[in-house]
């Protein structure tokens, strides 16, 4: 038996559906925008026609024009009734200013994803085995140390460290730091400017994060900053280590356990572990709250799933699968007894500061 649809409903449901498909459009826009240096040329310059856009960032007009309709359509860019344009110190904040925003967002933004790591996420789907982080390609560790850059960069001393007892205080006198699942080297590197006395190492199973992280720190000139492609689980026993640092990372590992217990086995008696992880509570009901909760399950499918589940019997803890409960039994299981969480007013993640 038949049931007729509602008309309204239909159409309403496939205006959401639409509203997506616009959502990739923009994020493309974003992504040029920010590889052609159209924000940056337009921060900080007050009010623009389309001609001056494309003379001051050496584009072509007529595409320039095109660009600032849709980022005016979006929001993202002011439109003024004579058909002048004006990035505006907030956007700027947010679209622009890399190097002194904590808001800055455009450097997350891709373009796309490459035809051949689309294929591979749906084969994924029947084998039930993703993508390793090395296979997902540079794109991915690159996008990533974009992405995170900002906060770690500009929140990392100011904010992330003093909530750690002692920490600064040993890192100043010069200490032994590992950052486990380095990426593209912006957090490690940081560390290594700001606390010169301190020996710096990261851990990256991607060859391609790993020469993006070397070529960082040799453009900074530093000298206490080393990297190693290798994984977590691979980290040397010794119990010297001062600090440990996991950001955003557990919870790609097919097995977080082995690294849990590799850092236990490195880390000094009095050392520190920070695990930085996805802000998230396990409850599905609790965590819809989150506006950006789609966007989480997005990644964890195309990126951090994939790798959690690259090798048979992975843990598959996906993008929100470390919650707190579950940070805690992982590391009490690899011996650690100390284990307290931090809200450092980050949207996105909590930080847990974990002991012997």
């Amino acid at each position: 038996m038949s049931t007729e649809l509602d008309p309204q409903a239909v159409k309403m449901f496939g205006f959401k559906v639409w509203t997506y498909k616009m959502g990739e459009q923009v994020s493309l826009m974003v992504y040029l925008g920010d590889t052609l240096g159209l924000y940056k040329t337009m921060s900080s310059r007050g009010v623009m026609t389309s001609h001056e856009v494309a003379a001051a960032a050496d584009l072509h007009e007529r595409f320039v024009r095109e660009w600032l309709l849709g980022q005016a359509a979006a929001g993202l860019i002011d439109r003024h009734d004579d058909g002048s344009f004006e990035l505006t110190d907030v956007q700027s904040a947010v679209l622009a200013d890399e190097e002194n925003s904590i808001n800055f967002a455009a450097g997350a933004f891709r373009g796309g994803v490459d035809s051949t790591v689309l294929h591979k996420i749906a084969d994924s789907f029947r084998t039930g085995v993703g993508m390793t982080y090395q296979e997902q390609g540079p794109n991915a560790a690159a996008g990533l140390a974009r992405m995170t850059g900002p906060w770690s960069r500009l929140a990392l001393t100011s904010t992330v460290l003093p909530a750690l007892a002692g920490v600064e205080d040993k890192l100043d006198a010069g200490a032994l730091v590992v950052d486990v699942g380095c990426g593209g080297g912006v957090m490690l590197t940081t560390l290594a400017q700001a606390f010169p006395n301190s020996r710096c190492v990261g851990y990256d199973p991607s060859h391609a994060a790993i020469e993006i992280a070397q070529a960082r720190a040799n453009e900074l000139g530093l000298d206490n900053c080393d990297f190693v492609a290798a994984g977590g689980e691979d980290l040397p026993a010794g119990n010297d280590i001062d600090l440990v640092i996991t950001f955003d990372c557990m919870h790609d590992m097919a097995f977080p356990d082995r690294t849990a217990a590799a850092i236990r086995g490195a880390i000094a008696d009095d050392g520190t572990w920070l695990l930085k992880d996805i802000r998230s509570t396990g409850d599905f009901s609790k965590d819809s709250r989150n506006p950006l909760l789609a966007m989480f399950y997005g990644f964890s499918v195309a990126s951090c799933l994939q790798s959690a589940m690259s090798e048979p019997g992975g843990a598959g803890l996906g993008t929100l699968g470390l919650h707190a409960g579950v940070a805690q039994e992982l590391t009490q299981a690899a011996g650690f007894s100390q284990f307290t969480t931090h809200d450092l007013d980050d949207a996105a993640n909590l930080y847990y500061e974990v002991r012997v």
